[in-house]
């Protein structure tokens, strides 16, 4: 029996898990990262332990599963790039997060081709995607190297390829989504034009070989976190739809072979490029989740995600939180929002405010739930969900009541993994079909809404008073 290593390359932490060939995990490790939160909206990361991160884990898990391996695959942040020596493979500067709101002046310098931006790239033109950090990094004279997103660097580390996937070039602002290549129009729009860029691959592409976990072994299965999740939840047919509570939350719905754009707000990406054939999603995003939690936890309410259950009162006494500490993102846009807390009284305890919190976030959520509806054409009709958020069934059944929604909640906390494992898989074996790659599942949880429509209608038009 052989194994794949499949390397979850998060915000918060690095997961990796052995999986065997039917996609059952035989192994899992994880460390802790945290990213530096800066005065101006900045986040950052140090390169360097992302790639200990990278190392550790995967030894460690290698090492635990105690088989061979036949494979090693790659999920990875998305948006957060660095500057890096090509020679040498030494990063140059600090890597800046997905979070980071600091080139927002740069999108508000070129606020005259957001429509261009949004028909090329089916993206908002914000500083949450690639481009613009891109171009803040050149400006604060971290010149020189190449600049990439980090699943460039990481695998230009474990076996000196120079690529990225579809999935993750279609979340950079800088990708023409219907032909899937790089667009000269928008490097030049960015003052990217002189860079060198990744070669653009396939999720089911072998790139290259490393020694860095035992033996030499593919590497394969390159695929951006959130899409390796909509994989991994079967989410295939159009109109499925999933939400991971990560670091932030993220709803993306599968749209098939067709870019759709979104009319209210959404993004539209690459879902994956797959058996030389391209799906494509529209997704939302919450930019605070368990980072909301972790806020929390900072200011004493709670000692951790854990007792979010056990502290969250039986109703909100009336407190309402938009939890936008970082900002909004999907469909608002707002990246100068901040968070707010209101209804509060004498009686409001601590258990009050941690229910307000998870409510928030579900409001959140629910609303990209109906614009993700409204661009379909049909509403939703079941949400599929993972992340370590999860395990909290206030805030599942939280969901399902504000989104009038049944929820699944995914059986294993290791969706985005086992979405880069079942990438591999299908490189490792070109007879084998997406549907037998990503196999069955049973949900762990099913929350169905206890709140009658009218309630949720009214506690949503509450809330988005608020924002």
């Amino acid at each position: 029996m052989t194994g794949i290593l499949a390397i979850d390359q998060g915000t918060s932490g690095t997961k990796a898990v052995v999986t065997d060939e039917q996609g059952r995990v035989l192994a899992m490790a994880e460390e802790e990262l945290r990213p530096r939160y800066l005065d101006g909206g900045g986040v950052e990361q140090d390169p360097r332990a992302l790639l200990d991160s990278v190392l550790t884990a995967g030894r460690r898990a290698v090492a635990e599963a105690g088989v061979p391996l036949g494979a090693v695959a790659l999920a990875n942040q998305g948006e957060t790039v660095l500057v890096w020596d090509r020679a040498t493979g030494e990063p140059l500067s600090p890597a800046v997060v997905w979070q980071d709101r600091r080139a927002e002046p740069i999108c508000t310098a070129r606020a005259a081709a957001a429509e261009r931006v949004a028909t090329l790239t089916g993206l908002v033109l914000d500083p949450y995607f690639s481009a613009p950090k891109m171009r803040w990094l050149r400006d604060q004279g971290y010149g020189g190297g190449v600049i990439t997103t980090t699943d460039t660097w990481l695998v230009y580390s474990l076996c000196g390829a120079f690529v990225t996937d579809a999935a993750t070039a279609s979340r950079s602002l800088l990708l023409d989504l219907d032909t899937v290549t790089w667009s000269a129009e928008l490097l030049d729009l960015f003052g990217l034009g002189a860079e060198a860029l990744p070669e653009i691959v396939a999720s089911d592409t072998i790139v290259g070989t490393t020694a860095a976990f035992g033996g030499a072994v593919p590497v394969t299965g390159l695929i951006v976190d959130q899409q390796a999740a909509l994989l991994a939840e079967a989410c295939l047919d159009p109109g499925t739809a999933k939400c991971t509570y990560g670091t932030g939350a993220f709803l993306l719905a599968q749209l098939g072979p067709a870019a759709t754009r979104s009319r209210a707000g959404l993004s539209t990406s690459v879902a994956w490029r797959l058996r030389d054939s391209t799906a494509y999603c529209a997704d939302g995003q919450v930019y605070t989740a368990a980072s909301a939690v972790r806020w929390l936890a900072d200011l004493g309410l709670i000692r951790d995600a854990a007792e979010l259950d056990t502290v969250a009162a039986a109703d909100n006494g009336g407190v309402l939180c938009v939890p936008a500490l970082a900002g909004l993102a999907a469909p608002w846009w707002r990246p100068a929002a901040t968070a707010s807390l209101t209804g509060m009284t004498l009686d409001t305890g601590r258990g009050h405010l941690v229910r307000a919190v998870l409510e928030g976030i579900a409001a959140q959520v629910a609303a990209l739930v109906e614009v993700a509806g409204a661009d379909l054409g049909t509403p939703l009709t079941r949400l599929r969900t993972d992340g370590g958020l999860t395990r909290s069934r206030v805030l599942m059944q939280a969901q399902a009541d504000l989104a009038q929604l049944p929820i699944d909640v995914y059986p294993s906390p290791h969706a985005t993994a086992l979405g880069a494992a079942a990438c591999a898989r299908l490189a490792l074996h070109p007879g084998l079909s997406i549907v037998d790659a990503v196999g069955e599942f049973a949900p762990a949880a099913r929350f169905e809404p206890e709140w009658p429509p009218d309630r949720a209608a009214e506690h949503l038009a509450r809330w988005r008073a608020q924002i």
